[in-house]
């Protein structure tokens, strides 16, 4: 489950909230995506720095989003070791409950080699969140879209079958710029559980911060203040970052500067807050 254990950052209370109609004139179709990783005790501070220039999206009143995400991969983790190889095309396939609203959608991510991103995903039932790969639409959907294939009988011991690998959990904030051509997500409380390993991680004291805004489009507020911040772009994946964390048998050789960046910037704040009064 989420933690919602931890208040609402005092900054989203001045900033302008928007709904989720007003946020699909955002459509960034030719877009650019840029992401941050930073200590999640700055995170008042950024918020305080760019307030003025954004509206905060607002789902029943509340600007944080509780998401619960399961991801698939191959026996030999296929797709994982694709992104680390740095295979320009590649995909993840995930179920995802979007809590806030009460939906759930088992969704393809393509990644060409562009670095173009395009995501396609076919709703089904919240109940099914554990048993997506049963569901006959999500079958069909795997089988037009990938080269993966749903376990049965029949392909027992073919190698790109897929199995549930890694759980995450975390909350997201979603901020839009007054002038709507920029969209940005920050996720806090990220927590992972591999269900293949039975391995857990959590790295709470970690922002992952995405920048979404059209090509050629100057720098923004947030990108001037993360720079203020001395806060700079770092690649980073959920998935990738917490298979590496909780399968030893991963390989993980060009994660290690994201994994020692992550594990420094907890360790830190696992010590200022033990410090603080």
């Amino acid at each position: 489950m989420s933690r919602l254990t931890e208040p609402i950052p005092c900054p989203l209370d001045a900033m302008q909230p928007i709904g989720l109609d007003d946020m699909k004139a955002v459509r960034l179709m030719n877009r650019m995506d840029r992401k941050y990783i930073a200590p999640a005790a700055r995170l008042d501070e950024l918020l305080s720095l760019i307030a003025d220039g954004y509206f905060v999206q607002h789902i029943d009143g509340n600007p944080l989003a509780p998401y619960h995400t399961l991801y698939f991969d191959t026996d030999d983790l296929r797709m994982y070791t694709m992104h680390h190889n740095r295979k320009l095309n590649r995909q993840k396939l995930r179920v995802r409950c979007y809590r806030s609203t009460d939906t759930t959608f088992f969704e393809i991510k393509n990644k060409d080699n562009k670095k173009k991103t395009r995501k396609v995903r076919i709703p089904i039932s919240p109940e099914l969140f554990d048993d997506a790969l049963s569901v006959p639409d999500v079958a069909t959907f795997i089988t037009q879209n990938t080269p993966y294939l749903v376990p049965t009988a029949e392909n027992a011991l073919a190698p790109n079958r897929l199995h549930p690998c890694l759980e995450n959990n975390f909350e997201r904030i979603t901020l839009v710029d007054k002038g709507m051509s920029e969209r940005i997500t920050i996720d806090r409380n990220i927590t992972f559980h591999n269900r293949a390993t039975g391995l857990s991680a959590d790295i709470s004291p970690i922002l992952v911060i995405e920048v979404k805004h059209e090509v050629g489009a100057p720098q923004s507020d947030i990108e001037r203040a993360l720079h203020a911040m001395h806060i700079l772009p770092r690649r980073m994946s959920k998935y990738c970052i917490g298979t590496a964390l909780t399968d030893p048998q991963a390989k993980r050789n060009r994660f290690k500067p994201k994994l020692l960046a992550i594990d420094k910037i907890i360790r830190y704040e696992t010590s200022a807050k033990r410090l603080r009064p």
